[in-house]
Order: structure tokens, then sequence, then C-alpha cells
């Protein structure tokens, strides 16, 4: 027990900004839930719950929950993240051209609305060259999506790498 204790407050001895806070942990309801907390423990357990209930994707796509439906994902890194995070229901909504994970995809990615249509049927089109192999990383999906688009003049100037 004093293990725990002992591990609990090592890790609170280590503060950090709130703005390094709310770069690490996103938006969802566990960011909510732990707004203005500093320190590892609250951005772990914020980032656990966002994680545990899987709700940033229906905070993007519905604009709550902290989350920004505007927000555009500049990084291959948050970007492989994003997708790491939703591997299996980005590859089901890839596969029909539709749905709330391949709408935050786009959404993240800022894809604007006259190109989403255009988007969705690209990434249901070419769903075999972007998921690959069954053991695809989501850096590898990043880099064949980004292939994808670079080849459509509509979607071009959308890619991240």
């Amino acid at each position: 027990m004093w293990k725990k204790s002992l591990l609990i407050g090592a890790l609170a001895a280590f503060p950090m900004s709130s703005a390094m806070a709310e770069d690490s942990t996103g938006c969802g309801a566990g960011t909510m839930l732990f707004d203005g907390q500093q320190g590892i423990a609250p951005q772990v357990l914020a980032v656990t719950t966002n994680g545990i209930f899987g709700n940033q994707t229906f905070g993007i796509t519905s604009g709550t929950l902290g989350c920004d439906q505007d927000g555009v994902v500049k990084s291959t890194e948050k970007l492989s993240k994003f997708i790491d995070d939703n591997m299996n229901k980005l590859a089901a909504d890839m596969a029909t051209g539709g749905g709330e994970t391949l709408a935050s995809l786009a959404s993240l990615m800022g894809v604007e609305q006259d190109d989403r249509a255009a988007f969705y049927r690209s990434a249901q089109e070419h769903f075999k060259r972007i998921y690959g192999e069954e053991d695809v990383t989501a850096s590898e999906v990043v880099k064949n999506l980004n292939a994808v688009m670079a080849e459509n003049p509509r979607l071009s100037g959308y890619t991240t790498a």
C-alpha cells in the first residue's frame, strides 16, 4: 500500500502547465472532467477516461465535449494517434465510404464540406491500398492515405506529408 502512495506522490510532484495538459489530453469527457488540474496523474486519468469511453470521435463529430469541428491536424504524428485509437472503426467506415469516424478524420484533416464526398469516395475506392495488409500500422495508413489523396487534384491540398 505504501508503494502505491509513494507512486502517487511522485507523480504529483511533477506539475505541468495547464496548456501542456490540454495539448496532451485533447478533448472529450475525461479532459472536461479533469479540466484545470495539473500534473501527470490528472493527464493520465483524463486520457484514460477519454479512451475507455471512446468519446472523442463523438465529440469531434458533434462539436461537444470541448471538441472543435474545425480543427486541422497538421502533423502526421497527431493524425497517426487518431487513426491508431480508431483503427477498426475507421477501417469499417472507409470500407463502406462513410461513418462517424471517417467524418471525424475528414474534419481533423481540414477537408472542406464541399470535398467530403470526394474524400469518402476516394477512401472507399482505395481502401485496400490504404489499409494494405492485415497488420498495417497507423503510420502506414497515414502514409497510404496521403499517397491516395496526393493523386486526386481535389484532395491533394489536404495531405499532411
